[in-house]
């Protein structure tokens, strides 16, 4: 069998198969879904859990009648959220780990995204 044959006869197989798992691949690369409630100074839940390696969308409902600051040093992110509205944080994928976030206008006022 000339050379070509015998690498294209190993090769078709492994291509076939990659681009099957293609759309599998995607699919298991859906954001993650955290929803955070401000009230009365304090994040509803306090502690959040996220998946690892997988982007993460934060949507931030902050029931208070002021203006909050959601921040985080570890996920690099800031988000001014007015009273009685929510906004969204888009973040990518992170390793495991812990990442604490607080009100910058309230710094008592924290939480921790968990990643698994």
């Amino acid at each position: 069998m000339p050379r070509i044959a015998v690498v294209a006869t190993l090769l078709v197989p492994l291509v076939v198969a990659l681009l099957g798992a293609g759309p599998q691949i995607h699919a298991q690369q859906k954001p993650a879904m955290i929803n955070i409630t401000v009230k009365n100074h304090q994040f509803q839940p306090a502690e959040v859990q996220a998946p690892a390696n997988v982007a993460i969308t934060l949507r931030v409902r902050n029931l208070d009648p002021g203006r909050m600051e959601f921040e985080s040093v570890s996920l690099r992110v800031e988000k001014v959220v007015a009273g009685n509205s929510e906004g969204t944080i888009q973040l990518r994928p992170l390793s495991p780990g812990r990442y604490d976030f607080y009100d910058d206008f309230n710094q008592e006022t924290n939480g921790v995204l968990v990643v698994r």
